[in-house]
Formats: structure tokens, sequence, C-alpha cells
């Protein structure tokens, strides 16, 4: 496997350019299950979860062509040959459960295997097939798998509140809903980008929705969709992941193509914390106002709220931060399993249950730790680039599944940063 290896060597100055988002594109490509009709995506991040995304649609029969370096990502399903999702792909990655809906709309059956992903808590499938059982699908789960099957002639529209925000099952069942006859609405729907870019790229592909961006989405199934060429939208979690490389480090950064709009509860943070954040042409401009970084206390929550996936990368900030922090973490359980890593680099941080008190030190040391996770192996990253001496970032293959070539992003922002190829 292999590590990255970080020096602490002082402030970062440039400009970095966002990646697409992770998170939407994996959305956006099962989109292409629901129509015959090629769809296209511009603007895809190069990250190994989008290529199990790409074998996933393929094993279904799916043509996907990755184009312009993996920039573009041109698929078509008008000649799929099965409806079962297996498990030796799914359970690579949770964003598999999302051919499910499209699958069940367009055919009226499917089956996918239970998936797996990131040790970041249960994360139960549940309220995906809830959703799909108020358009009138049947669910079973045997051998392993969701086997869902639509009642003769089709999914029909339905009403369906969510008893909490859920991204994947918002997502889930406003593609299924878009085949569906006749009118479903869904209640306490996420609010998310990601979202709202998916109801985007399905408008373009002709469906009929209503309150993308809001808690009620209202789909007026249509009989079919046709082809689309959609951008995906910018990834947020990346763009605040660096802004906080400035933050930790010093100097002053521009992230291309951000926006404030993205990520303003996040952005409200860093202003307390003293950090200046600027939105220009380019995109949003960040450095340090003055000295050392105060400490902020942060709570996770559905989108307008922090987001749950730069709760790490914001540990790792107030770790060095005056005064102390408590982080509550609100979205999913297990995901303090960074702290103990912090620690081993002289981070004082106590954690008790969904609650994380941190102390800031006034300066972290190097050390070996180990990524837990996607977003903890970036947050031990950052963590590196302020620390005095070496920090070697073991299984970094958690790393690979959402950020694109974060070494040379760093390292042309003056970070000291390389890969050590595993043995």
């Amino acid at each position: 496997m292999d590590s990255i290896l970080v020096t602490g060597n002082g402030p970062l100055n440039g400009d970095i350019p966002i990646a697409g988002a992770k998170n939407a594109c994996l959305t956006l490509m099962p989109a292409t299950l629901l129509s015959e009709e090629p769809l296209t995506l511009t603007n895809a991040p190069r990250l190994s979860d989008i290529r199990t995304m790409t074998l996933l649609l393929q094993s279904l029969g799916a043509e996907v062509t990755a184009l312009q370096e993996g920039k573009v990502l041109a698929m078509s399903s008008h000649n799929l040959t099965s409806q079962r999702a297996e498990y030796d792909i799914v359970r690579k990655m949770r964003a598999s459960i999302l051919v499910l809906g499209p699958l069940l709309a367009r055919f009226g059956y499917a089956e996918v295997s239970l998936p797996g992903g990131c040790a970041i808590g249960a994360r139960p499938v549940d309220l995906h097939l809830k959703a799909m059982e108020a358009m009138g699908a049947e669910m079973e789960l045997r051998d392993g798998y969701v086997h869902a099957k639509a009642p003769s002639g089709g999914l029909r529209g339905g009403e369906f509140e969510f008893p909490f925000v859920s991204v994947g099952a918002t997502e889930n069942a406003l593609m299924a809903a878009t085949l569906a006859k006749g009118t479903t609405v869904l209640k306490n729907a996420a609010r998310e980008p990601e979202i709202v870019d998916l109801a985007e790229c399905l408008q373009k592909m002709g469906a009929q929705i209503e309150g993308a961006g809001t808690s009620t989405l209202t789909i007026q199934g249509v009989d079919r969709l046709g082809g689309a060429t959609h951008g995906v939208v910018t990834d947020r979690i990346e763009l605040g992941t660096y802004m906080l490389a400035p933050a930790i480090c010093g100097g002053e950064v521009t992230c291309l193509g951000g926006r404030i709009s993205l990520l303003e509860a996040f952005c409200e943070k860093l202003d307390a914390a003293g950090i200046s954040v600027e939105e220009t042409e380019k995109g949003l401009k960040v450095a340090c106002r003055n000295g050392r970084v105060k400490a902020v206390d942060v709570t996770t929550e559905p989108f307008p709220g922090f987001p749950t996936d730069l709760q790490a990368q914001m540990m790792a900030l107030m770790c060095t931060a005056e005064g102390t922090s408590v982080l509550e973490e609100k979205i999913f359980e297990n995901r303090f399993m960074h702290a103990p890593e912090l620690m081993r680099m002289g981070a004082k941080i106590d954690v008790q249950g969904g609650h994380a008190t941190v102390t800031g030190v006034e300066r972290l040391k190097g050390a070996p730790v180990m990524a837990t996770d996607l977003r903890a192996s970036v947050s031990l990253i950052l963590a590196g680039l302020a620390a005095e001496g070496e920090t070697m970032v073991n299984r970094v293959y958690h790393l690979d599944r959402g950020y694109e070539n974060v070494e040379e992003k760093l390292g042309a922002l003056g970070a000291k940063i390389e890969r050590v190829q595993g043995q």
C-alpha cells in the first residue's frame, strides 16, 4: 500500500484547481440507466470510486468511455444485459446502491448487493427501500441482496417523508420517481448541491422535477427520458479541504471555481476562526488574517449546515488553534477515528461519544500515522503540513477514492509532499 510523506515547511501560496464533485458524479453516473439515449458528463473527477462505478455500470451492460484523460464520461445504456449488481463490485463502495432506483424504474426489477464503503458507521439502506415501497415496489432482502420488484405496469407515484435527512436515499428515490406513473412527493428531502445537480441533469433528460434545493421534491413521472450533456458541480468537500491548507499553514491560496454558496456554514466558521475568505472571479481566496487561528465550536448537520465530510479536516485546524473547541458529530457514528492519529502528533483531544474536545497546542510534531477513512486521510496530511518534521500517512488507498493528484496540487503551492510506493 502506498503512503504519503509530508514535511512541514511553512506557508502555502498560489492557485489550486478544484475538481468536479465525487459525490455528485457517483450519483449522476447511474442516471444513465434511466434512458436508452447517451448521457455525457463533463468536469468528472478522476478517482478510484469513479472507476468502481464505471465497472459496476459496465457489468450491467452499459457502455462507459472515459475521454479527455477521464474528465469526460460518455455513457450509454441502450443495450443493458443485466439488472443484477454483483457483490464483488458493490462491496467496494456504498454509492453502488444508487443503481437500484434507476434499474427498478426502467425495467421493473433489480437485484443489488448490500453495499460496503468506509467504516464510519452503519449507514443502513432501509430508507432507500422504504421510499421505493412508497412507489409500490416490493422489497425482499435475501442472501445479501436487495430483490426489488415493481408492480405490473411499473412504479407509481407516491408520497414519502424521510424520518431523517438522507442524501443517498433522496437521490435514489428521485431517480426512481422520474419514470413512475403519476406524481411523487418526497418530504424532508436532502437539499445538498449534489441533489440540485442531479435534478438539473435529470431535467435536461426530460424529467419533470420541482423543489430541488428545498426539503420537498415534487416529481411528475414521464414515460421515457432522453440523453443529455451535463457538467458535474464543483466538489465542495475538496474545496473546503484545500481552503483549510493556508488556514493551517499560513499563506494565501485561491481555490479555482469555488463559491461561498457551496459552503456558507463552513465559511462562517473560518471567519470566526480568523480566516479571510474572499470570493473573486477566479474562485475563493483564502488567507489567515492575523496570527494564530482562534478555536471555534462545530456541529455537523445536513446541508446547509456544517458538512460531516469536513469535520476531520476542521479538527486538524483546531489542533493548533488558540483555545479549546468542541466538535459534535451528528451525522455518522464512529467518525472520530482520526483523533487518536492526530494525538500521535501531539494533539490534545478528548473524545466522549459524539463530542470531541480539542485543546490547541503551539505546534504538532511529525509521526507515522494511519488513515482510517477517506476524510481522515486528508486531515492527517493537512496536520502534517503544519507539523514539525516528517509525517508518514499510511494506508492512503482511502485518499485515492476522493482526492485526485493531492501531491501535485499541494506541491504546486509549495508543500513538501510525496507519495511513497508500497512494497
